[in-house]
């Protein structure tokens, strides 16, 4: 039986890239968010005002995800159990102690969600119009580089990418929002985490150095 990886639209992912399987690349960036009602009028006018602007600047789509998650209050849990077992004063372990049983009590509760806001940033080869139409269309006709790209062409692609992400950067944080690249590994916990919500919330995904890559 296939496997999930045969059914995933991602081939790679390396250098805080994704690489697509049709030769595509993505970047990642994890955006805060802006309480839009409790700003001021003037406030509003210009935060509106500078998402226009930089819509406008865009040559390229861009793709806004919105991710809702229940929030996984474990390894938080984890660390109030080791700074209570490490704790030498009884009161404060008592303290501790019933703190974490609380919060443990209230996510049960209820229904806790966490939000995330990303944007994905793509680059397509075949849509620069930087490069020629033959080169472009060498490209179309070579099946080859749909499923894993030689570092040379890939170095060439993640530049221009980069140029992309920095100036999606510049547009966002002119709305006053904060903006964070997703590294190699955040991408794999993303891609992960968003395929696997429900296990992922079990067996959270090991540090990058820690996975042992399939070929």
């Amino acid at each position: 039986m296939p496997s999930t990886q045969h059914s995933l639209a991602v081939a790679e992912i390396k250098s805080d890239t994704l690489i697509m399987k049709d030769g595509t690349l993505r970047a990642v960036l994890m955006v805060s968010s802006i309480n839009f009602a409790l700003k001021t009028e003037d406030e509003q006018s210009a935060i509106v005002g500078s998402y226009v602007s930089f819509l406008n600047s865009l040559e390229y789509p861009l793709q806004i995800i919105v991710q809702s998650r229940k929030l996984n209050i474990k390894p938080y849990l984890e660390k109030l159990a080791v700074k209570e077992r490490e704790q030498n004063n009884d009161l404060l372990r008592t303290q501790i102690a019933d703190y974490r049983s609380f919060v443990a009590e209230l996510v049960s509760l209820g229904n806790i969600m966490s939000k995330n806001f990303f944007i994905v940033v793509p680059y397509d080869p075949l849509s620069n119009k930087k490069r020629s139409f033959w080169s472009r269309l060498g490209e179309l006709l070579n099946p080859a580089i749909t499923v894993r790209l030689k570092e040379d062409r890939f170095q060439k692609r993640k530049h221009d990418l980069d140029m992309r992400v920095r100036i999606a950067e510049s547009g966002l944080r002119s709305m006053g929002l904060e903006v964070a690249q997703l590294d190699t590994q955040s991408l794999i916990e993303l891609v992960y985490n968003t395929f696997n919500p429900d296990l992922a919330l079990a067996e959270p995904l090991p540090s990058l150095n820690q996975i042992q890559v399939e070929k």
